[in-house]
């Protein structure tokens, strides 16, 4: 007999003995249990986490779902109605909520897409690690404190009333890193073969990045820029600082008061009246669903994403 015949049945030998000693049985119940325990602990964390969500969404329903369902909600403003007076829309403030998110949309987009794209394409030496410190900075900025900031500026400084448009810039400044950082990632992703080839026809690099990069990657941005917008329609401080309130249908930024929804839920808590109460969470509850359809979209947008990994 061989040396390997021999060796190979002392192997095999050895792993009979050790499965009916239990020695391998056990390791493998083992890791069977670990593994049981692990997803205990996760489905139970996913559970504790899903508590809070199902019971503000409840609540709103419950509360508010039945605004929502009156044609008047969605046709109608509050001018005229009093704390004691059921009825009245929203209309004003979701219109004055969507004008402001629009115009602060329009300011962030460009910023953030072209700082991200100077961080991946261009930006190397200081200035780039600039650029990205202070990127990281505003990622952390509270909203009260963009808030004074633009009021600071604003109305202290300049002398200028408060509008509208001072919303958006302080919006603007919430909104802009989670572009910038979006749309970075994004872009690494694009694979640099693409670049190549194209440098390689002897296309400029500003061409490139139009015309391969920036569409490769289309996808993704447009992801980012509305989870980003979606963050900064919730937002309240801003609102509160530097827009004032109005009950009646306003369009103009830069002139008299706008509502918005988080402005009318924060005017309407103030009365300890049924009527009042109902509206503010009928407009809870409208908010909340703008924000859900924005995610919705864009998670479905990320789902037809031509990027990969």
């Amino acid at each position: 007999m061989s040396t390997l015949d021999t060796a190979g049945g002392a192997s095999a030998a050895t792993t009979r003995s050790e499965y009916a000693s239990g020695d391998l049985g056990g390791k493998s119940a083992g890791r069977e249990i670990k593994n049981q325990i692990a997803r205990i602990v996760v489905w139970g964390c996913f559970l504790i986490a899903c508590v809070p969500l199902v019971w503000i969404l409840g609540s709103a329903l419950v509360k508010g779902g039945h605004m929502l369902l009156s044609p008047d909600w969605w046709s109608h403003s509050q001018a005229g109605i009093t704390a004691r007076r059921v009825g009245g829309g929203a209309v004003h403030a979701i219109q004055g909520s969507l004008i402001q998110a629009l115009v602060t949309a329009l300011i962030s987009v460009p910023i953030g897409v072209m700082t991200a794209v100077y961080l991946v394409e261009y930006g190397r030496g200081k200035l780039a690690r600039a650029v990205s410190f202070m990127v990281d900075i505003l990622t952390g900025v509270p909203s009260i404190v963009a808030a004074l900031f633009v009021y600071a500026v604003w109305v202290t400084t300049f002398g200028f009333q408060r509008v509208a448009f001072a919303v958006c810039l302080a919006l603007m400044l919430l909104m802009v890193p989670t572009i910038v950082r979006s749309t970075e990632e994004m872009l690494k992703l694009v694979p640099n073969e693409l670049r190549e080839a194209s440098y390689a026809l002897g296309v400029p690099k500003w061409k490139t990045i139009f015309k391969i990069v920036l569409p490769t990657a289309f996808s993704g941005i447009v992801t980012g820029i509305l989870l980003g917008l979606a963050r900064v329609m919730g937002e309240t401080a801003p609102l509160l600082i530097l827009g004032p309130y109005t009950k009646n249908i306003a369009t103009n930024l830069f002139s008299g008061n706008m509502a918005t929804l988080p402005t009318m839920i924060d005017r309407d808590r103030t009365e300890a009246l049924q009527p009042a109460i109902d509206r503010v969470w009928g407009a809870a509850l409208t908010l909340i669903l703008i924000i859900l359809i924005l995610n919705l979209l864009g998670r479905l947008v990320a789902h037809f994403s031509k990027v990969r990994n």
